[in-house]
């Protein structure tokens, strides 16, 4: 073949692949701007009809008011909801594989577990913080405490041998009564249960005299007379019980302790889709019914920009790292 002519077949075929480049770039963008454009699955690392299965129950529901398309709840529970997060890491990277996860698995698990196959900073990008929950401190009210500094006077007391019951290693419960016991400078005796439930049916019983739990669920006890609240955990007192102080009012000043609830998607996710995630919870968060549904559950709904969650979930990690190293807390 003349030389020209190879030449010219040359700068055809470089015509052509220039033109089909453009097409599939032109066909990204256009599914991009289409977002989304089929079902979605959001893993959850619990059972159904748990605290973190409704929110994303709810949340999937009024993401799919706006976007059009159903946010399907896969329920993969087990392992402080590491299971379920391990699904969404290694799931494809598209916008329709998402994670609602809660800070025990995201900051704690990985500070208990270093052999964890995922990673919650490198594998996953925080799209929003959608709601949190303050813990309450209670005891039997058949003990003479009432305060913050009671409490801690009485562990003095006992020499580290007073008891406080949990749902289990490594749920708020367990690290919020830790953090506690190392900013007042005592110690308590960890007794696990398995499940919220069965720790709360002992400190009624005065099997135990005390713990932190989620604020919603201890408060029928508390409105009965059957506990005694001592302080919530929140930095601010709770919308649902304003009389009941927090801890860091109450001499432990800074102490937080929440459970939290946090949307996420693997790493590699398209910015396009982040973005629109992002804009969609900030607006779910607005909605009437999403609203009233997980206000009366005593919820607080957070909502964030992907920034401001990455940088809330850095501070979280180092917090409860160092927390759980300093506690020595080890999986059994």
């Amino acid at each position: 073949m003349p030389i020209p002519a190879l030449a010219a077949r040359r700068r055809a075929l470089a015509t052509l692949l220039a033109c089909s480049l453009a097409a599939l770039g032109a066909g990204a963008a256009h599914a991009q701007d289409d977002y989304p454009s089929k079902p979605s699955t959001l893993y959850v690392g619990f059972s159904a009809g748990g605290a973190v299965d409704q929110v994303a129950r709810e949340l999937g529901q009024a993401l799919g008011k706006q976007f059009g398309q159903p946010y399907v709840v896969e329920n993969r529970p087990g392992a402080t909801g590491t299971i379920a997060a391990e699904a969404a890491a290694r799931a494809r990277p598209d916008g329709y594989s998402l994670l609602l996860a809660t800070q025990s698995t995201m900051v704690v698990a990985p500070g208990m577990y270093p052999s964890l196959r995922f990673d919650p900073i490198k594998d996953f990008e925080p799209i929003s913080l959608v709601a949190s929950v303050p813990l309450v401190l209670v005891v039997h009210p058949s003990l003479p405490l009432k305060t913050v500094q009671d409490v801690i006077d009485y562990a003095k007391a006992q020499g580290g041998n007073l008891p406080y019951a949990s749902s289990g290693l490594g749920g708020p419960q367990h690290v919020s009564a830790e953090l506690f016991a190392a900013m007042a400078g005592i110690k308590m005796v960890h007794v696990p249960y398995k499940g919220e439930a069965n720790a709360i049916t002992d400190v009624l019983g005065n099997q135990v005299p005390l713990m932190f739990s989620n604020l919603p669920t201890l408060l029928p006890h508390i409105q009965s007379g059957k506990l005694r609240a001592i302080a919530v955990s929140s930095l601010k007192r709770a919308d649902s019980a304003p009389d009941i102080p927090t801890v860091a009012e109450s001499g432990l000043e800074g102490f937080e302790a929440l459970t939290w609830f946090g949307l996420y998607a693997p790493a590699g996710t398209p910015q396009a889709a982040l973005a629109k995630l992002e804009q969609g919870v900030a607006k779910s968060l607005e909605d009437p019914q999403l609203r009233e549904k997980l206000t009366k559950q005593g919820l607080t709904l957070e909502g964030s920009t992907r920034d401001e969650f990455r940088q809330y979930m850095q501070a979280e990690s180092v917090k409860w790292g160092d927390l759980i190293k300093k506690a020595g807390i080890k999986p059994e």
